[in-house]
């Protein structure tokens, strides 16, 4: 990625760290579950620093299915602790974060009604795969059952119904004829990862700045662990090449499927990751959203691998695989995938082709799954553990490897992992993060009365339909926005009149955005719903390179690396011709999206100190 500044312009996030380079934990990745740690660590107090050698988010976490759930495929490997967990924390993320996490209808197809109850017990006692393919009725009832019974707090969504075949086809006509019955059940999707681990973060900064003594959380993307140096942790500055080393008693190397790799950094050998490679493509298929009802599709391919389908900003998220990974190489979505993706949604709905034109976003991403030797991909455990790591080079320090984890747990996993950091430092949690809101989940609005009063309440002087997107967009946080905005002339983008120029430099102002792959990915959703055209990207750029201080040189080198990493990414070749008005980049803008539509965004990341799990 090109320099955006001048080689002696430190930026303000890393210069608070430069300028006091101890702490009592280093966190080491800025994926969702690093970035929770540094919250909760914050919260109780701890003196905590956290590092990215990318853009927060833009790893693993990145390349989720966009779900929160508590993994009703687990039970068949016998995960029930993991399953309880996660149903928990699923009802309490729709509490704590309503305005990002949202109750997601999901229906099963199923083809069979006996099929698989012979192998189940013994695919959850060997973990072998099983002879038949299919799951049936009788087996995923079961299943769907002991789910309904995870739930412990009074119903936070409904419980599973069966439809027998006429009943299923009037439902969802497209489906496929030849299926016998259909489960529906709920989860919970997350419509803005990306921005669900910002408002995390942002929790964590100002929990540290509650205090007299100066802050006590100080964050930085873009600086990377390079090595161990004076007993500590060399860190570079990713935009100016600056190193400095940081100092602290215990380092959490919180890498996700790059955990192997930053150790190594340190002159220590582990081998504890063998994530899987997993991808999506998004499609813009009127007739395939139609199709899917408002509700994700999660059913069993031909292959025997759980799939999906679902609405997802007036597009179309289809997904993923399960491959071996090489975590030296990047993860780039292949054309084998695709046909893949291709086949799974003809099972489901046969009438219904899509192509390669159809497709308008692809990503791809490693699990931070365990090592996992001979056992099949899909029997690999989505649980999360804390190894303390013996490393020479950093003799006075405990450095603690996350091993695994999820989207869903994030909380619970850092609440774990915090609990671990202060033992080692001899310091007591003092406050406990359940039920705890997140950024623009406090307050956020949940009723239509209640959203159009608080619409009403903090309109200012702007179109009532552009706070109603704010709200959307941020959650309560819009409210830090509008105050933005009303301090400056609010001008719609001539190339997306859903954003201001204002908004724009706000990404780069209060949320460390440093490049314009940052605004484009993980800001918002312009490239996952296909809304990026030369003509944005120039007049994104030059908003940025106002805030940001880039000379005209460095403003276009950021467009060609833009480009070049949407074309090679993500499958995107970008169009000089503006968006078409109430399509593409306005669908992904924070628009209110269709009914049980979740929302985001993918990053193209292969650091070695970046990300966090998939969902």
């Amino acid at each position: 990625m090109t320099k955006s500044k001048k080689t002696d312009d430190i930026r303000a996030n890393v210069s608070r760290i430069k300028e006091r380079p101890t702490a009592q934990v280093l966190i080491i990745g800025g994926g969702i579950n690093g970035i929770a740690t540094f919250r909760d660590l914050a919260l109780q107090g701890v003196d905590v620093v956290l590092v990215e050698r990318n853009d927060y988010g833009s790893g693993a976490s990145a390349a989720s299915s966009h779900m929160i759930h508590g993994g009703i495929r687990y039970l068949e490997n016998g995960e029930f602790r993991l399953v309880r967990e996660s149903v928990e924390e699923r009802n309490g993320l729709l509490k704590i974060a309503p305005h990002y996490v949202k109750p997601l209808q999901t229906t099963m197809p199923i083809f069979s009604t006996f099929s698989g109850l012979m192998n189940a017990p013994l695919r959850m006692l060997t973990h072998k795969q099983r002879s038949t393919k299919e799951r049936g009725a009788v087996l995923i009832k079961v299943g769907m059952t002991l789910y309904d019974s995870f739930s412990r707090d009074g119903g936070t969504v409904p419980r599973h119904k069966f439809l027998t075949k006429s009943a299923a086809l009037r439902d969802m006509p497209a489906l496929n004829k030849n299926l016998k019955y259909t489960g529906t059940y709920y989860d919970a999707s997350v419509h803005e990862p990306e921005r669900l681990a910002l408002d995390v973060l942002k929790d964590g900064i100002a929990a540290g700045n509650r205090g007299a003594a100066g802050s006590k959380a100080r964050s930085a993307n873009y600086l990377e662990a390079v090595g161990a140096q004076d007993g500590g942790v060399l860190v570079r500055d990713v935009v100016t090449g600056d190193e400095f080393t940081i100092t602290a008693p215990v380092v959490i190397n919180a890498s996700g499927p790059w955990t192997d790799l930053t150790n190594k950094v340190f002159g220590a050998e582990s081998q504890f990751m063998g994530g899987t490679k997993g991808s999506h493509i998004v499609v813009d298929h009127p007739a395939l959203l139609k199709a899917t009802n408002g509700r994700e599709l999660f059913f069993e391919n031909n292959d025997g691998r759980i799939v999906l389908i679902y609405p997802l900003k007036g597009r179309v998220l289809i997904g993923t695989t399960d491959l071996e990974a090489d975590m030296n190489e990047p993860a780039i979505c292949t054309e084998e995938e695709v046909d893949y993706f291709f086949d799974l949604v003809k099972h489901v709905f046969p009438t219904i082709s899509i192509t390669r034109d159809d497709i308008v976003y692809r990503y791809s991403g490693v699990r931070p799954l365990p090592k996992h030797d001979d056992l099949a991909a899909g029997f690999v455990s989505r649980d999360y553990r804390i190894v303390e790591t013996e490393v020479a080079s950093l003799p006075k320090t405990k450095v603690l490897s996350l091993v695994g984890g999820k989207w869903t747990t994030f909380r619970a996993l850092s609440a774990h992992l915090s609990t671990e950091a202060t033992t080692r430092l001899g310091v007591g949690r003092t406050v406990d993060t359940t039920g705890m809101a997140i950024g623009g989940g406090k307050g956020f609005p949940t009723l239509p009365g209640d959203r159009a009063r608080w619409i009403t309440d903090h309109q200012g002087g702007l179109d009532r339909d552009q706070v109603d997107r704010l709200l959307t967009r941020y959650g309560t946080r819009a409210e830090d926005v509008i105050e933005t905005l009303l301090d400056q002339p609010s001008e719609a983008l001539a190339s997306d009149n859903q954003f201001t120029a204002a908004e724009i430099a706000y990404f780069a102002e209060n949320e460390d955005a440093v490049h314009l792959i940052d605004v484009v990915l993980r800001r918002t959703n312009l490239a996952f719903v296909g809304g990026v055209t030369i003509e944005l990207l120039s007049e994104l750029a030059g908003i940025l390179q106002t805030s940001l201080g880039w000379s005209d040189d460095a403003r276009d080198a950021e467009i060609e690396d833009t480009l070049e990493i949407l074309r090679t990414f993500h499958g995107v070749e970008v169009a000089s011709q503006h968006v078409p008005a109430g399509a593409g980049a306005s669908a992904g803008a924070g628009a209110p999206a269709p009914a049980a539509a979740p929302e985001s965004a993918e990053s193209p990341v292969t650091s070695a100190a970046s990300g966090s799990p998939q969902a």
